[in-house]
């Protein structure tokens, strides 16, 4: 598929909901297991998601769009969220997963991106010169990757549970 702005919204758009009606209500066991040892449970993704709405997307688009002569990004911290307060509620991350997420889509939408804005570029501190198209389209696949990992870490919770079917349960396998 080639990158549609409106198509990458409706992702983007989506992802709280999705994490909504996946995770909230869930118990402890849910949200706080991980896969083991240096790998991050539901609970860390969303706290992982909401930092990235933070400092990440949004904020290097407009270094792109902006008129500085510096499109140097700010390196992201890809775990601040374990330095956050962990005794919130996981309903109280998912709402403000949603606010920030919406005042996000309104601030994307409101730069008017048109395939001349797509080409401006930014300095990646790991990957060099990048363009607003492939922050964009990595950001609707970030998002997908995550809900991709929060489902495989529930279901690897059953891994043992499972018995002989696991050879039919390619999650459990990743």
């Amino acid at each position: 598929m080639t990158f549609d702005i409106n198509k990458s919204i409706e992702i983007l758009g989506s992802t709280p909901v999705v994490l909504e009606h996946l995770l909230k209500g869930l118990s402890p066991e849910w949200l706080k297991n991980h896969e083991g040892e240096g790998t991050w449970s539901p609970y860390d993704i969303v706290g992982h998601l909401i930092h990235g709405e933070k400092t990440d997307w949004i904020p290097r688009a407009e270094i792109m769009l902006s008129n500085s002569v510096d499109k140097t990004f700010t390196p992201f911290d890809r775990f601040a969220q374990v330095k956050e307060d962990q005794t919130r509620s996981i309903q109280s991350l998912l709402e403000e997963f949603k606010v920030l997420r919406a005042t996000n889509l309104k601030k994307l939408q409101a730069l008017e991106i048109n395939d001349a804005k797509l080409k401006k570029q930014g300095a990646h501190p790991e990957l060099g010169e990048v363009n607003l198209k492939e922050l964009l389209a990595s950001w609707v696949v970030h998002d997908l990757g995550h809900i991709a990992q929060i489902s495989r870490v529930m279901a690897k919770q059953y891994a043992e549970e499972v018995g002989p079917w696991i050879a039919y349960l390619g999650i459990l396998n990743r």
